[in-house]
């Protein structure tokens, strides 16, 4: 079945709109008004997003629920997000969506996201509150996360290849970035 679409020209579009777009395979995400559009991810991309699911699975539970994407993240009425990987507060979740920010937001980087993820989605989710980003850089391979402290991310740790990135919060973990490649 073919899905055609429209967008409104001369206003930023809205979820309202993001509910229009086709299921085609491609994600969907607005960022202050402006459509985000990226294809399937990269067999690599899904591997990290997998083993790291493995590695934060054990450590989730009660309050707190972890998922890959797509799961709609909405910020703001102009700002619907899916990061590659989240943990949510149960309570918090609708049967749609996540109304709120996550508790863990995770990206894993490719060069057609690489400045997104790493400027304006960080920034986004600085802005509304979310406790920790991570982003995953599989070429090198590596690891940045930083936790919110006054409002204001902070560089919580960083590792790359075979180095341990030890982290307090929102879990205490240890993950080589290596093994998320390899």
């Amino acid at each position: 079945m073919t899905v055609m679409t429209t967008l409104p020209w001369s206003r930023p579009l809205t979820k309202a709109d993001l509910a229009t777009m086709p299921d085609d395979g491609h994600r969907y995400e607005l960022l202050d008004g402006a459509l985000l559009v990226t294809p399937a991810p990269v067999p690599m991309h899904q591997r990290c997003v997998a083993r790291l699911m493995r590695v934060l699975d054990p450590l989730v539970g009660g309050e707190f629920e972890l998922f890959p994407a797509p799961l709609d993240v909405v910020l703001a009425d102009d700002t619907v997000l899916q990061p590659d990987l989240l943990v949510a507060r149960v309570a918090e979740l609708t049967a749609r969506n996540l109304p709120a920010a996550p508790m863990l937001a995770t990206e894993i980087l490719s060069p057609s996201t690489r400045r997104i993820d790493l400027l304006l989605k960080r920034s986004r989710y600085e802005a509304a509150g979310c406790p920790a980003y991570w982003v995953v850089d599989p070429d090198e391979p590596s690891i940045i996360a930083w936790e919110l402290r006054d409002g204001t991310y902070a560089e919580a740790g960083r590792a790359s290849g075979s180095d341990v990135l030890a982290l307090t919060a929102p879990f205490a973990i240890r993950v080589v970035p290596s093994d998320l490649v390899n």
